[in-house]
C-alpha cells in the first residue's frame, strides 16, 4: 500500500500544475483584468465591462499599442507603474513559473484589493465552508444509512414506496430554492422568527458561556446546513438500499440463514461490512462536493462569509492572487480527498489491495 500512496502523491504535482496551466492560460484572454478595473474606477466609469462593451466600436482603427481602453485619459507612465506593481510588465510564462514556485512554498502573495495575504484570507473564510461541508455530510450519513437499511429490509413495502417518493421530491428541489423557503418560513420572512437571518454567531457570542456558545452556534447553522443537505439524502439512501439488497441476495447470506443464524446477526455481522464499503468510502467525496459546489449559493443567501463567496467576489473583481490561490487550495484538497477515498476502501475492507490491482 505504501508504494501506491507514494505514486498517488507524486501524481498530485503534475495534475495540480495542469489545472493551474489551463486556468492561467484562460485568464490571459479574459477581458477586464485588474489594471482595467482600477483604470475604469479612476475614470468614474464604474464597471470595467461597461467600459469594454461601450467602447468596442471605438477601438476599430485605433493603434494596437493602446492596451487599456479605460486608460485613455490617464498618463502612460501611471499605467506602466501599475503594470510593474501587479507584475504585468513580465511575460506570462515568467509570471506563471514565479507564481507556481511561490505556491509550492504555500506563499500565495497578497490580494490586489484587500491589502491582506491570500493565505490569511483563506484561513479566515475556511471555518464557514468547513462547517457547512462537515455538518451536511454527517447529517446526510446519519439519516441516509439507517433509512437505506430499513428500505432494503422492507423492499417493496408501503414504507419503501413513500420514503422513496419523499427523498426523490427532496432531491428535485434546488438547494437555493429550499434555502429561500426556509428563510421565508422560519427566519422572519413572512411567518416565524425561529432562526437568525445571517451569520454563524450572534453579536454577543464572546460574552456567552461555553454551553451558550454551542447553542448559539447550532442555532445559526441549522438552516444553512439543512439547505446544503437536502439534495444528498436521495443518492446516499438509495445507494445504501441497493448495496444491501445486492449483498442480501448473495450465497453466503443464504448459507448463514440456513445455519440458523438470526437475521439481525446476519445483517450486522456479515452483510453490513460488505454493503457499507461503497457508502463509507464515499464520505470524503461527498464532503468535498458539499464543501466546493454548494457553498457559494448557500453562503450568499444566508450572508455567510466563506470560501465560495470569496472565490466568486475575487473572480468578479479580477483579484488574481485570490483567484489562483483559492483554485490551488481547492485543487490540492480535491486531489488529497481522492487519495483519502482509496484509503477509506482499505480501512473498511482490508481485503482490497491496490498494489495487486495496479500490477
Amino acid at each position: 500500500m505504501g508504494p501506491y500512496i507514494v505514486r498517488r502523491l507524486l501524481l498530485v504535482i503534475p495534475t495540480l500544475i495542469g489545472i493551474m496551466v489551463i486556468n492561467f492560460s484562460l485568464t490571459q484572454f479574459v477581458p477586464g483584468g485588474p489594471i482595467e478595473q482600477i483604470l475604469a474606477e479612476l475614470e468614474g466609469k464604474g464597471d470595467v465591462f461597461e467600459t469594454i462593451s461601450g467602447s468596442a466600436s471605438e477601438t476599430i482603427g485605433n493603434s494596437t499599442d493602446e492596451k487599456y481602453i479605460g486608460g485613455r485619459g490617464l498618463p502612460q507612465e501611471f499605467i506602466e507603474q501599475l503594470e510593474r506593481e501587479f507584475g504585468f510588465d513580465k511575460p506570462p510564462l515568467e509570471r506563471f513559473i514565479s507564481m507556481m514556485l511561490n505556491y509550492l512554498r504555500f506563499d500565495f502573495g497578497e490580494s490586489y484589493f484587500r491589502s491582506i495575504g491570500v493565505l490569511d484570507l483563506v484561513l479566515e473564510k475556511l471555518p464557514v465552508s468547513v462547517t457547512l461541508g462537515l455538518w451536511s455530510t454527517l447529517i446526510a450519513y446519519m439519516v441516509s444509512i439507517p433509512l437505506g437499511i430499513s428500505k432494503a429490509m422492507r423492499d417493496g413495502s408501503t414504507f419503501d414506496t413513500w420514503t422513496s417518493a419523499t427523498i426523490i421530491v427532496a432531491y428535485a428541489i434546488p438547494g437555493f430554492l429550499f434555502a429561500i423557503l426556509l428563510l421565508v418560513l422560519f427566519a422572519g420572512g413572512s411567518y416565524f422568527q425561529f432562526f437568525p437571518l445571517r451569520g454563524l454567531t450572534s453579536d454577543n457570542f464572546e460574552d456567552l458561556s461555553a454551553f451558550g456558545k454551542v447553542v448559539d452556534y447550532l442555532w445559526h447553522i441549522t438552516l444553512p446546513v439543512l439547505a446544503s443537505t437536502i439534495s444528498s439524502f436521495a443518492t446516499l439512501t438509495l445507494l445504501t438500499k441497493n448495496s444491501f439488497l445486492d449483498e442480501i441476495k448473495k450465497q453466503y447470506v443464504i448459507t448463514a440463514k440456513a445455519k440458523g443464524i438470526s437475521e439481525r446477526r446476519v445483517l450486522y455481522g456479515h452483510v453490513f461490512r460488505n454493503a457499507m464499503l461503497i457508502v463509507i468510502s464515499g464520505f470524503p467525496g461527498l464532503f468535498l462536493g458539499v464543501f466546493l459546489s454548494g457553498s457559494l449559493i448557500i453562503e450568499t443567501i444566508f450572508s455567510l462569509d466563506g470560501l465560495g463567496r470569496l472565490a466568486f467576489e475575487a473572480t468578479v473583481a479580477r483579484d488574481y492572487p485570490v483567484v489562483f490561490g483559492t483554485l490551488y487550495f481547492f485543487g490540492l484538497i480535491g486531489l488529497t480527498v481522492g487519495i483519502l477515498s482509496d484509503l477509506m476502501y482499505v480501512f473498511v475492507d482490508p481485503r482490497i489491495d491496490f498494489e495487486s490491482r495496479d500490477s
